[in-house]
């Protein structure tokens, strides 16, 4: 029984320490929760306790650190895309409507860089500049002028003889149905030509407006040619101060970066405009000996024709052989016209492989793809025109970016000069930047 007693008695005890210390631990978590110092039983200095943090709601993540770092940044490219695009699309839509002004000026700016060292040479021998500007305009448009009166003529000369020509192979061709594998009947041939006929006749209307389109043309060709005339006078007058203007538009920070671009985007101007005069030059050359020595009708405005398309990159000699080969087939026959067509694509590939190559060298070395989608790019836009400028554009733009891509990292590295050719041709003529 006393053992019973003491055993209560003892679990007693416990259950009062045990009371106690619960109620001085409720009374640390209500002095932690306060704020209020606790007094160590050792008699130690108190010490602040901070306050806990009571638990709430919890809070929404920020929804940027929820979005995956690629998407974040697909992000921010495409909206820059989208802005470049919409100014692009804005750009397209004005030069559109003012293409006509866009197109003398870019011709006067290949005519200029054609015909600008002639105007240094000039004034290196002592010419004063207008004389020398006036000079070297005059001659240039009288021999351009004498070009295009030449192929006039010489189709106009040569016009019956085609028709004829053009009749007899009509005929040729006829018979050349009739006896061949394929039964052709004369019934069958007389149907096709009625039916030509019969179209014709039906479309008056439509060949009346293309004809009358076409007087539209020739008015805005002719009012191009005026612009690009006088463009090209006042850009070999007074190229350097053009310039200067040009460079007190761009701001103060990117000028010195621009500066050093022009003279190179206008050097690769002129090699590209001299490499191709050069090159088309001999492919009318050699392909009209050939259609000479073949005697094919026309011949020499067929070496024009060919000497002008050339101007258009890849497109223009398929066109140009093409015709060449047509004019052969209708007036000389089968024979004849495979002779005219071994002879362009011999010229064709001798200029492809050794004259691009040779002529016009690394300075406008162009991507043959880059070629072909901005002829297709330019056409689409602006005609024949934007084929025609489509090339250059792009070589003098893979100059400049070039340039500003190494301009830029060197300013980064250290900000010496971007090493270069030093400037000559049209930029050898007194102090600072003078790209036309």
């Amino acid at each position: 029984m006393a053992n019973r007693a003491g055993w209560i008695g003892r679990l007693g005890s416990r259950l009062s320490r045990m009371e106690a210390r619960l109620d001085e631990r409720r009374a640390e978590v209500e002095a932690e929760a306060s704020g209020v110092a606790k007094k160590p039983a050792d008699g130690v200095a108190p010490a602040v306790v901070a306050p806990a943090v009571v638990a709430g709601p919890r809070e929404r993540p920020d929804p940027v650190t929820v979005v995956p770092w690629g998407m974040r940044v697909a992000a921010e490219v495409s909206w820059r895309l989208l802005l470049l695009a919409g100014m692009l699309w804005v750009l397209m839509k004005v030069i559109s409507e003012v293409r006509l002004v866009v197109l003398a000026f870019v011709a006067a700016l290949l005519v200029t860089a054609l015909l600008q060292p002639f105007v240094v040479r000039l004034r290196r021998l002592g010419l004063p500049r207008g004389l020398a500007t006036a000079v070297t305009a005059i001659l240039g448009f009288v021999v351009i002028g004498l070009v295009g009166w030449f192929v006039v003529w010489q189709v106009m000369e040569n016009l019956d003889d085609l028709s004829d020509r053009v009749r007899d192979g009509i005929n040729e061709l006829k018979l050349w149905l009739l006896d061949s594998p394929f039964h052709v009947t004369e019934k069958q041939i007389n149907d096709i030509a009625k039916n030509l006929t019969d179209t014709i006749g039906t479309n008056t209307e439509e060949i009346t407006s293309a004809g009358l389109q076409g007087v539209t043309v020739l008015v805005e060709v002719l009012t191009g040619m005026l612009l690009a005339m006088f463009s090209t006078l006042f850009l070999l007058y007074d190229g350097k101060r053009i310039w200067n203007w040009v460079l007190g538009l761009v701001p103060a920070p990117a000028r010195p970066g621009v500066a050093g671009a022009g003279p190179r985007a206008w050097r690769t101007l002129t090699a590209y405009v001299r490499g191709t005069v050069l090159v088309a030059l001999i492919d009318a050359v050699f392909i009209g000996l050939g259609l000479y020595f073949l005697d094919v009708t026309m011949a020499v405005p067929l070496a024009v024709f060919i000497f002008l398309f050339a101007f258009i990159p890849l497109v223009g000699a398929v066109v140009s052989g093409a015709l060449a080969v047509v004019v052969a087939l209708v007036t000389q026959g089968v024979f004849t016209a495979l002779s005219v067509l071994a002879v362009v694509l011999l010229v064709q590939q001798i200029e492809g492989h050794v004259l691009q190559p040779f002529i016009l060298g690394r300075a406008v070395r162009v991507h043959p793809l880059a070629v072909v989608l901005s002829v297709a790019a330019g056409g689409m836009i602006a005609g024949i025109g934007g084929a025609v400028v489509a090339v250059p554009l792009v070589a003098v733009t893979n100059t400049v970016v070039g340039y500003l891509r190494a301009y830029s990292q060197d300013q980064l590295h250290g900000g010496a000069p971007v090493a270069g050719a030093a400037p000559h041709g049209a930029t050898a003529l007194g102090e600072g930047v003078d790209p036309v």
